[in-house]
């Protein structure tokens, strides 16, 4: 009799939170054909979800994600296409990216351990990093000749800047938490012990707040890093008559001139 296969991630709602755990801590959360399926199907199950109102993703175990599983790549290259690895960016890769930028709702990426590769790159993706003390990042992709994918060429010198991110995709090497900090990929860094509670309680902060807005905030941001200043002021005034028609902007209003502050319902 076989034995059943745990899923490779996890996926809770809780309180307006969705959880989405790499869970394939042996493999230092690698991502197999089945990982990346059920990650990219996931952050498409959160953006549908009116009742989700922020997003984490985080890993089992000791690592956040190594990136691509090398041994099932490594079949994929000796012609066993059912892996799906010759068309992985197009199929996994690139939705991930999109699904976690375009997610109209916050997205934190709890960092427990090693984000390396595509694994550094999801973590990019995301509007918030909180990093464990003991946790890094590491582009990789140029350790095993390869470019980069999962929308690093795009996050990275937004992070960064276009120098120091060449630097880092040619050149790549394991950065510390601190360090990410100083550069800009992280949003936080805390003591190991503290990552479960700090990414609780940010998240429950952003689950509370105006979503809408949120969401509009970052289509504006991605909108105008592509545009220059007049379609980006165009583009913010659309945004602003969104948000402006919003029960939650009518909330924050009342709430404002009454000295109270606003019960969210992210609409």
């Amino acid at each position: 009799m076989s034995t059943p296969t745990a899923p490779p991630i996890t996926y809770e709602v809780t309180a307006g939170v969705a959880t989405v755990t790499l869970a394939r801590p042996d493999a230092m959360n690698s991502l197999t054909l089945a990982t990346k399926v059920a990650l990219r199907d996931a952050l498409h199950a959160a953006a549908a979800d009116s009742a989700v109102r922020c997003v984490v993703v985080t890993g089992s175990g000791r690592s956040f994600c190594v990136g691509q599983d090398l041994k099932e790549h490594v079949a994929g290259m000796s012609g066993d296409d059912s892996l799906g690895t010759h068309d992985t960016v197009a199929e996994h890769y690139n939705p991930i990216a999109t699904a976690i930028a375009t997610m109209p709702k916050p997205v934190i990426a709890a960092v427990n351990g090693i984000a390396a590769g595509a694994g550094s790159s999801i973590a990019f993706a995301c509007d918030f990093r909180v990093l464990a003390r003991s946790a890094g990042f590491n582009t990789a992709f140029a350790a095993i000749a390869f470019s980069c994918d999962t929308g690093a060429s795009w996050t990275l010198p937004r992070l960064v800047g276009h120098a120091r991110a060449t630097d880092l995709l040619m050149r790549p090497r394991t950065i510390s938490a601190d360090e990410s900090l100083t550069l800009g990929l992280a949003t936080s860094v805390v003591d190991d012990d503290e990552l479960v509670d700090a990414v609780a309680a940010l998240a429950a902060e952003l689950a509370q707040g105006p979503t809408l807005a949120y969401g509009a905030i970052k289509r504006a941001l991605a909108f105008s890093a592509t545009h220059d200043l007049p379609a980006s002021l165009e583009h913010e005034g659309q945004k602003m008559a969104l948000t402006g028609a919003s029960a939650d902007h009518v909330t924050a209003v009342e709430a404002f001139l009454a000295k109270e502050k606003p019960v969210y319902q992210g609409r």
